[in-house]
């Protein structure tokens, strides 16, 4: 049954299914470091060998564009929204190394395509001028429903001693449930203009590239490593954990859509400018902590950094032409993820000798970022891509 024709909207399709993935999602990434820890009794080794195979599907995200010769992106992020929520059901079945490789490789091929797509479409749905303000909306939307998952895994886990394999089950098959109501109540939504059904590069996209790929290694070393010191050298439990998460979504859900918002009043260079300067600060202070509670609140605040982040894609969305948005999504998620197919498992290796170094290293991706978003013009555009552009018209 079709949803009324007031809601027939692009922009509820996408609230919705941004809402069900962090529910389902959230509980995979909020219990993983205590159950591999607790049941598969993993290390360092493991861990970021298991995030190195989480990212491969990330890295392989370019291949969507071929997918969408024979599937339209609605439908396919639907379909990968579902293979998400499957992925997480059955990963409580399988608490051993190969199992947990297996079903995290499932589930991440859900989300990777869906975030490649949902990306593409709401940059071509979205209209330019309140793109920032709706991301923050859907930030908000997200952090709802991260909220709602953490808050139901410390009741069913702290109060109502509910085993991994059940709360797994549990999220994993209302998300399924979920995501055939959407399929079934949304109609197929027009695209403004038709898209290229091939990989494209283009020269004036480089700057997009460069912070794309810094992002996606130092984003890597916040996922896999921040959350796993917790656990490890600070013996955070699944309620520890959950709190920490429930505090960094309501942040988001208070502060998201304030944050699109700014964007769209300071612009995209300045916002990247603070984000990075944070993080190069947090990464080494991460560094260097030695108490639980200073690290809990290094979390927090890193975490708020990361919705700083929804610049980099509006900063596209100004400088691409129409037709180009799904391919270059698709390339920019491969690119985001070729360092972190690499990443996790070499620092998972560093980690063995020093966990200090790993953050350290965090730090100098951030000073990275940092450079190249000093060449983001004041008022990016297709012809304005960089700052360099302007230098080179006046050589001219």
């Amino acid at each position: 049954m079709k949803l009324p024709i007031r809601y027939q909207k692009p922009e509820y399709l996408l609230l919705s299914i941004g809402f069900i993935m962090p529910l389902v999602f959230s509980v995979w990434m909020v219990l993983l470091n205590n159950f591999v820890i607790e049941q598969a009794a993993f290390t360092g080794k493991e861990i970021g060998l298991l995030h190195s195979l989480r990212e491969v599907p990330g890295f392989l995200a370019f291949t969507a564009i071929y997918v969408l010769l024979f599937i339209r992106e609605q439908r396919l992020a639907i379909i990968a929204l579902g293979l998400t929520a499957l992925g997480v059901a059955v990963t409580g079945f399988f608490p051993n190394v190969i199992g947990l490789y297996i079903t995290t490789i499932i589930m991440s091929i859900g989300f990777h395509y869906y975030e490649t797509v949902v990306q593409s479409l709401t940059l071509q749905w979205i209209d330019k001028k309140e793109t920032p303000h709706f991301m923050g909306r859907m930030l908000a939307i997200k952090s709802v429903g991260s909220l709602l998952a953490f808050s139901s895994i410390w009741l069913l886990m702290e109060k109502l001693t509910v085993s991994f394999k059940t709360t797994y089950l549990i999220f994993g098959c209302l998300g399924l449930m979920l995501t055939l109501v959407i399929a079934i109540s949304f109609k197929q939504f027009p695209h403004k203009a038709d898209q290229h059904k091939k990989i494209i590069f283009r020269k004036s996209y480089w700057l997009y590239y460069l912070l794309t790929f810094f992002s996606g290694a130092r984003r890597q070393i916040f996922v896999v490593f921040a959350g796993f010191l917790m656990v490890e050298k600070f013996h955070y439990s699944v309620a520890d954990i959950s709190a920490l998460f429930l505090i960094n979504y309501v942040f988001n859900w208070l502060f998201a859509a304030r944050i699109g918002k700014l964007i769209g009043k300071w612009g995209e260079r300045n916002i990247l400018i603070v984000e990075y300067v944070g993080l190069t600060v947090l990464f080494v202070s991460y560094g260097l902590v030695d108490n639980g509670n200073t690290a809990a609140v290094l979390y927090v605040v890193d975490h708020l950094f990361f919705a700083l982040a929804i610049a980099i894609k509006t900063y596209f969305q100004k400088i691409a032409q129409p037709k180009d948005i799904a391919s270059t999504a698709a390339v920019s998620f491969t690119i985001n993820h070729i360092a972190a197919v690499v990443i996790p498992a070499l620092l998972g290796i560093v980690w063995l000798t020093n966990s200090s170094w790993v953050f350290y290293i965090g730090a100098s991706f951030a000073v990275c970022s940092l450079l190249l978003s000093l060449l983001i013009p004041n008022q990016p555009s297709l012809g304005n891509e960089t700052k360099l552009n302007k230098q080179q018209v006046k050589t001219h």
